[in-house]
């Protein structure tokens, strides 16, 4: 008989998730499930995580991921615009715009190219 083991890109890594996102309530309920901390502290560390990292880009610094990323704060040139409806030229005001760049090992794993750690499965 034949290997029944789903290929890579259909494992399920995360089973909880019904949504294809990702919500701050289902990341509190992972490590109240996995860590075995309590349902208040894991919603109060999951907050303080994302504050953390609202706070560093607000203040125009970049925040570092290791294994996972990096979010960048990236600024965009004033450059004249069009509206689509009319054909209108409008400028378009410098403003600074957040980016996200995944990290090689993410960009593998998500590619299938490097399998996924037992921690993770």
């Amino acid at each position: 008989m034949a290997d029944e083991t789903p290929p890579a890109n259909d494992r399920v890594i995360l089973p909880s998730l019904e949504t294809p996102t990702l919500t701050k309530a289902e990341l509190a309920d992972l490590l109240f499930d996995r860590l075995g901390l309590n349902k208040r502290e894991s919603k109060d560390m999951v907050e303080a995580f994302f504050e953390i990292v609202h706070g560093t880009l607000v203040q125009g610094d970049d925040v570092k991921l290791s294994g996972f990323g990096n979010f960048n704060i990236r600024r965009k040139a004033p450059r004249p615009g069009r509206n689509p409806r009319t054909g209108e030229s409008i400028p378009i005001k410098a403003r600074h715009v957040v980016t996200f760049h995944a990290s090689h090992k993410l960009k593998a794993i998500v590619q299938g190219d490097t399998p996924v750690e037992g921690e993770f499965e």
